[in-house]
């Protein structure tokens, strides 16, 4: 064989484990990654700003898939300290090389429930209907009260609506939690 076949055996080699990455974290998590288009970002930052997040805040994007939200959040807050956690190797690394020159933002590789995130001042996710449960559980637990939370897409069906942005059309709606966001069977105070 000559160095070509070489270099494309090897490449496709890499595409093919880069794909099975994918599915096999979609397959863990229940989620695809997903990129946030600019409408729905602008929505989640206009949410977080009517939620009177602090300038120097500490924001979460819980699944940062391959980094657009988290870039529209470190330009809309330039100086809170933008945080980023992703599963999925492949859009990790290209949320990495997308925010490389954005000194506000931190990108982790790992599983968002094995994070501390009882430093968060907001916290955002654009996840699928299956997690949302469990992550509310979860946030029941990390956040102190009063954060704002804002979902992209997909809502914690069993908790009350702070507010919601609809400008993105019945999918890219986004809506702000203050947690802990009371259930929506609860009585109200």
């Amino acid at each position: 064989m000559s160095g070509f076949e070489y270099f494309s055996i090897a490449a496709l080699l890499i595409v093919f484990g880069l794909c099975l990455s994918l599915l096999l974290c979609q397959g863990i998590t229940g989620v695809p990654p997903l990129s946030s288009r600019s409408v729905e970002a602008a929505d989640v930052v206009a949410l977080l700003k009517e939620a009177g997040l602090a300038e120097h805040a500490i924001v979460y994007e819980l699944g940062s898939g391959w980094g657009a939200l988290v870039i529209a959040l470190a330009r809309a807050f330039p100086t809170a300290r933008i945080r980023g956690i992703e599963i999925s190797p492949l859009p990790y690394w290209i949320a990495r090389l997308r925010t490389r020159n954005l000194p506000n933002v931190s990108l982790r590789r790992g599983n968002f429930y094995d994070c501390d995130l009882t430093d968060a001042a907001g916290v955002t996710c654009y996840l699928m209907i299956q997690p949302m449960p469990k992550l509310a559980g979860f946030l029941d637990r990390m956040l102190a009260p009063g954060t704002p939370v804002v979902s992209l897409s997909f809502r914690f069906r069993d908790r009350v609506v702070a507010a919601s942005r609809d400008t993105a059309g019945p999918l890219g709606a986004a809506a702000l939690y203050v947690w802990p966001a009371r259930r929506a069977d609860a009585p109200a105070d």
